[in-house]
């Protein structure tokens, strides 16, 4: 399963948009989106495409769709966090209210003025990528989503609380590949770093392995390995939070 979050639009780092419409990629963002594409589109074996009903989603999984010559399937499991209230506000003044501090450090604990809980949108999202990966067994699927709803699925496949998902990074047009096995998940994520094809793409920071999933783990590797090829320069880690 690769996870692809949304490319960059001309609110990115600036305003919480949520689920309001009307939002597009800038130019930055639908050239990430292109190189996202040529990459998907390097695979072996791609079974679908799924989306968020957000025109910032869909603009991202335009270009790959038609690099595999699929169509682009939505799914409002995939959509974003419904901020509620809080929704069109401008980060730097969310960040002054007490809240933020919960948000930050004891999400569990929080729900959005108006609209969902992270506990809400972290059931959410797993219910409709389990439903998704069941529909294809064996398969490879990509499902373009968004920052929170990605970090959310992440912690999730790691074991990890959802008090620690602000750790994560998911950066824009980053791709985050989980292999699934009935072992459990292996998440090998990865993070996009210029929109120039000469510079490095992605870089992979693996999760420990337990005893017993070694097939899925050896998927992730192969995956690992084909972005690693592809690249030139490179890093790892993550840095940089933006949404």
């Amino acid at each position: 399963m690769l996870l692809v979050r949304h490319g960059q639009t001309p609110t990115t780092g600036k305003v919480l948009p949520g689920r309001a419409p009307g939002l597009h990629l800038a130019d930055e963002g639908r050239a990430q989106a292109d190189i996202a594409a040529e990459r998907i589109g390097a695979l072996k074996r791609v079974d679908a495409i799924y989306s968020s009903p957000l025109e910032r989603a869909k603009e991202t999984a335009a270009p790959i769709a038609k690099a595999r010559g699929l169509r682009t399937q939505v799914d409002r499991g995939l959509f974003e966090c419904d901020f509620g209230e809080w929704t069109g506000a401008e980060l730097k003044k969310l960040m002054k209210l007490p809240e933020w501090g919960t948000v930050q450090r004891a999400p569990s604990t929080f729900r959005f003025p108006g609209g969902e809980s992270f506990t809400e949108m972290q059931t959410r999202m797993v219910t409709t990528l389990d439903k998704l990966r069941l529909a294809h067994p064996g398969g490879t699927i990509v499902c373009v989503s968004h920052a929170d709803t990605i970090k959310a699925a992440v912690a999730h496949a790691l074991g990890t609380h959802i008090d620690l998902f602000q750790r994560i990074v998911i950066s824009p047009c980053s791709v985050t590949a989980i292999a699934y096995s009935p072992g459990g998940p292996v998440t090998a994520a990865r993070r996009s770093c210029a929109v120039s094809r000469s510079a490095s793409w992605m870089a992979v920071s693996k999760a420990a392995t337990p005893t017993g999933m070694r097939s899925s783990a050896r998927t992730a590797e192969i995956i690992g390995t084909w972005i690693t090829q592809r690249s030139r320069g490179g890093f790892s880690g993550f840095a940089g939070r933006t949404r």
